[in-house]
């Protein structure tokens, strides 16, 4: 499993600043996708989401962007454009073309240096990086510095990252997700239920405090800024309506694997992108995309390494 490049005509691509502890991650699509989103959470950072609206004049998106930095990582996707401008990558219109990138952003100025952001270059280099291999995972790109469990503050939370995991149906359709994660909650093993990265009793202890029953007891100290970003792609053909539903129905999988999630304090995110050909059940496509997303949530944390101070759960 190579995760979200799975699906042909799916790139990934990883810009990391190890220094400053932030980064960005470019998923390219150049020959185009077919994209949807759903916004489930009340603190998001975006950009060109109306490309994804169904009344759109524009078919297709060529990258979508995922970067740390908070408002400032919105930037990132101006050197994805200018990329794959360069390589004659985008919609075509007045003799020009133009790439189409939405972008979404996650707050990591907490960690690291808060003076460092992804750039424009670091757009460019992510974009030029990415290709159709195994997905790098863990703390690295838009990953690098996320964090999860924040009820007590960065001082007792746990690293976050990158995470990809493809499911395979009938016939050769596969729906892959990515995940940046960076949750205010827990990220909870869905077959378990137990917690596999949180906010943890203290600065110095390994258990889990368990956040739901925090809130519930009223001690929240400090949220930190936090969103989950996932991109699910599928090689089956769907339309801008299709994919939307499709993003709708994958936000299930964050629902079982991080909690509290879509909280007030979140900016969660789920687009969906269609790069294939192939015929499936939308319902079916449905189930799939949320046991991929709950499944690259959890491998987002287990594959993280501690930075900034801040343990990662293995």
């Amino acid at each position: 499993m190579k995760g979200l490049t799975d699906i042909p005509g799916i790139e990934v691509g990883h810009a990391s600043d190890y220094e400053g502890i932030t980064g960005c991650t470019a998923i390219v699509c150049a020959a185009g996708a077919v994209a949807g989103v759903d916004v489930r959470g009340f603190a998001t950072g975006t950009q060109e989401l109306d490309l994804l609206d169904p009344l759109h004049l524009t078919p297709h998106i060529h990258a979508l962007v995922f970067a740390g930095g908070s408002a400032f990582g919105l930037e990132a996707a101006s050197g994805v454009r200018r990329f794959l401008e360069q390589k004659g990558i985008g919609f075509p219109f007045g003799g020009a073309r133009v790439p189409l990138v939405p972008c979404a952003i996650l707050f990591d100025l907490g960690i690291g240096k808060a003076k460092a952001r992804p750039t424009r270059e670091m757009g460019e280099v992510a974009a030029a990086a990415a290709n159709g291999g195994p997905v790098a995972e863990g703390s690295v790109g838009a990953g690098t510095g996320a964090t999860v469990g924040k009820v007590f503050g960065l001082r007792q939370a746990v690293k976050g990252g990158i995470g990809t995991y493809t499911v395979t149906l009938e016939r050769g359709v596969k729906v892959s997700a990515l995940a940046a994660v960076n949750a205010f909650g827990d990220v909870i093993d869905p077959a378990s239920g137990s917690i596999v990265a949180g906010a943890r009793t203290s600065p110095s202890a390994r258990q889990f405090a368990n956040t739901g029953e925090v809130l519930k007891r009223g001690r929240r100290r400090s949220s930190g800024e936090n969103t989950t970003l996932v991109a699910v792609a599928t090689n089956v053909r769907l339309d801008k309506v299709g994919a939307t539903r499709l993003a709708r129905m994958a936000q299930l999988g964050m629902v079982r694997a991080i909690s509290p999630v879509h909280t007030t304090v979140d900016g969660d995110v789920v687009f969906a992108l269609s790069a294939g050909s192939e015929e499936a059940d939308l319902n079916a496509l449905g189930v799939a995309a949320a046991e991929a997303v709950a499944a690259a949530i959890v491998r987002a944390v287990k594959k993280a390494k501690t930075l900034g101070g801040i343990p990662a759960a293995a």
